[in-house]
């Protein structure tokens, strides 16, 4: 008990006293204080005494599937303020290679009695993936809403950046440039962010051969990769659906001697932290991560509250952002 005491209060920057006090339900704490105390034990495991189990904190999981990449630690730095603001408490849960998977992180969170859990680049994206830990969550009815594309018939609310008007600007914009011979660097065949970007690719150009389409995981080396084997097919311009990716294709076109952007130009997606910093400064498509992720507070809250919210998918206008990465096509 003194241990625990002693952990709760270093969580919270308060006495041993004072969280004392508060298990205890004693006087002389202020409400605020009293709410802080309760939530630093629903985060660290304990269990609350006895007469204060009614008043669980509202703790609202956050699972992500990395943090290497920057949009991830983004989209949990809005979408946890905001929840701040609201009086829940974010639990970040970020799954490992080998360790802790999502369907691990639900039933976690179902133990610790989350109010709600906001789901981004989850498995609800790849249609061949495992999904019973989602049946799980709607089965309980937990407030459920998803960030970007998800396979059909879940059931929960998505809010998402529009893949086909992204990738329709990239690619007028890697036309306009002149390049004819235009690659996408895409995720698996099951992932419906990227079926749906190459579905608004074909919109666009009329046709995309297969040649010019390459799969890979959401990496810098996945990139590199693909864009090894659509260099040597004569492709000079790449979308990309991750900024990582887009990073493995410039090293990919240098590893080959080729310079970026007089001969291979590049555009990613997400336009995440220090895109502008990279060399060269990469072209991007910009997720409104902002009001994205204040979209997902607000259906969750909603939810919680007890309002009913239809399972639809809320579409964000991306902005293509141009800078050094994309440059007039070479001259054969």
């Amino acid at each position: 008990m003194t241990r625990r005491l002693a952990v709760v209060a270093k969580k919270v920057g308060v006495s041993e006293a004072t969280v004392s006090r508060v298990l205890n339900g004693k006087p002389g704490v202020s409400e605020a204080t009293r709410q802080a105390v309760l939530s630093a034990l629903d985060v660290l495991g304990y269990e609350r005494p006895t007469q204060l189990r009614g008043e669980r904190a509202r703790l609202v999981g956050l699972v992500l599937p990395e943090l290497q990449n920057p949009i991830f630690p983004a989209f949990a730095e809005v979408i946890g303020g905001a929840l701040a603001q609201l009086g829940l408490t974010p639990v970040l849960c970020t799954q490992t290679r080998g360790g802790v998977s999502e369907a691990d992180y639900v039933d976690l969170l179902l133990q610790q009695q989350v109010s709600g859990v906001a789901f981004a680049g989850g498995l609800y994206a790849q249609a061949d993936a495992p999904h019973d830990h989602y049946r799980r969550l709607a089965e309980r009815n937990i407030p459920v809403v998803l960030v970007n594309a998800a396979i059909e018939d879940l059931g929960f609310p998505a809010v998402s950046c529009d893949d086909a008007v992204a990738v329709e600007q990239a690619w007028r914009h890697l036309s306009s440039l002149g390049h004819e011979r235009i690659g996408l660097v895409l995720g698996p065949g099951d992932h419906m962010p990227s079926a749906r970007k190459l579905a608004a690719a074909r919109a666009v150009a009329g046709e995309v051969p297969e040649a010019h389409v390459a799969r890979a995981m959401f990496s810098i080396e996945g990139g590199h990769a693909a864009a090894s084997r659509l260099i040597e097919r004569g492709v000079t311009g790449f979308i990309c659906a991750s900024d990582p990716l887009a990073l493995g294709v410039v090293r990919a076109a240098r590893r080959k001697g080729l310079d970026v952007p007089e001969r291979i130009s590049v555009v990613g997606y997400d336009d995440s932290a220090l895109m502008n910093c990279t060399e060269p400064p990469l072209t991007t498509v910009r997720q409104p991560i902002e009001a994205m992720g204040r979209a997902v507070v607000e259906l969750l809250n909603a939810q919680i509250n007890g309002s009913t919210v239809a399972p639809d998918e809320l579409l964000f206008e991306p902005e293509l952002v141009v800078r050094g990465s994309t440059a007039q096509a070479p001259r054969s």
